[in-house]
């Protein structure tokens, strides 16, 4: 599991797949998003700019990246 650890209130979703590694740009994370691969809190997601707080789960191909304070 990947831990991003919150520099502001909120980061976006395809700036936290960036930061956690697993997609190579924003066009990229946009691709996996609006295809519906990308889980938050249980839930697809299709907003890349979704703000991601405290306590919210991301799952991603496999890979799970947890958003903390």
């Amino acid at each position: 599991m990947e831990i991003i650890k919150l520099r502001d209130e909120y980061i976006k979703l395809g700036q936290a797949l960036k930061a956690a590694n697993l997609v190579s740009s924003g066009v990229e994370a946009k691709e996996f998003i609006i295809q519906g691969l990308v889980i938050v809190n249980g839930e697809v997601e299709t907003r890349r700019g979704r703000k991601l707080y405290d306590g919210d789960e991301v799952i991603f191909d496999d890979q799970k990246i947890s958003i903390q304070k």
